[in-house]
């Protein structure tokens, strides 16, 4: 079973999952946010396809640790998920400067803005799920 991870905002969530092996995370697409319910039969349709066991939906902490209102609002996006699809682990994970280290590692790749912008939030979803995935074989 694959692992899936989320990077979820107000307009897309982006959305990577792991090879089968469990050792690395690739970006899957960008779902352009319309509603929970479409939200969440796209996400369905995709952990049917990828045969997915658990979800990893990344958790903006600030600096300091503390949870915010993003953070609430993930919260509860997790357990919409996890009412949703009874059978999947579902996991928060901290994701603070996952976007910023998906945007340094696309300038690094010499990726232009506008094609930043596009795959951004796929990239953070990448960074999410690898540092949970490292985190696995500590």
């Amino acid at each position: 079973m694959r692992i899936l991870a989320l990077d979820v905002g107000d307009k897309t969530i982006g959305v990577a999952a792991s090879d089968l092996l469990l050792l690395t995370a690739q970006g899957i697409e960008v779902i352009r946010r319309t509603s929970l319910a479409r939200d969440l039969i796209r996400l369905g349709e995709i952990i049917n396809e990828y045969e997915v066991g658990t979800i990893i939906i990344g958790l903006p902490k600030n600096m300091n640790g503390s949870i915010g209102p993003r953070g609430d609002a993930m919260q509860e996006f997790a357990n919409q998920v996890a009412e949703s699809f009874p059978t999947m682990k579902v996991h928060l994970w901290d994701e603070r400067l996952s976007t910023v280290g998906a945007q340094r590692a696309l300038i690094a790749a010499d990726v232009s803005r506008a094609k930043r912008k596009k795959v951004i939030d796929k990239m953070a979803a990448v960074f999410i799920l690898q540092g949970y995935l490292d985190s696995l074989s500590c």
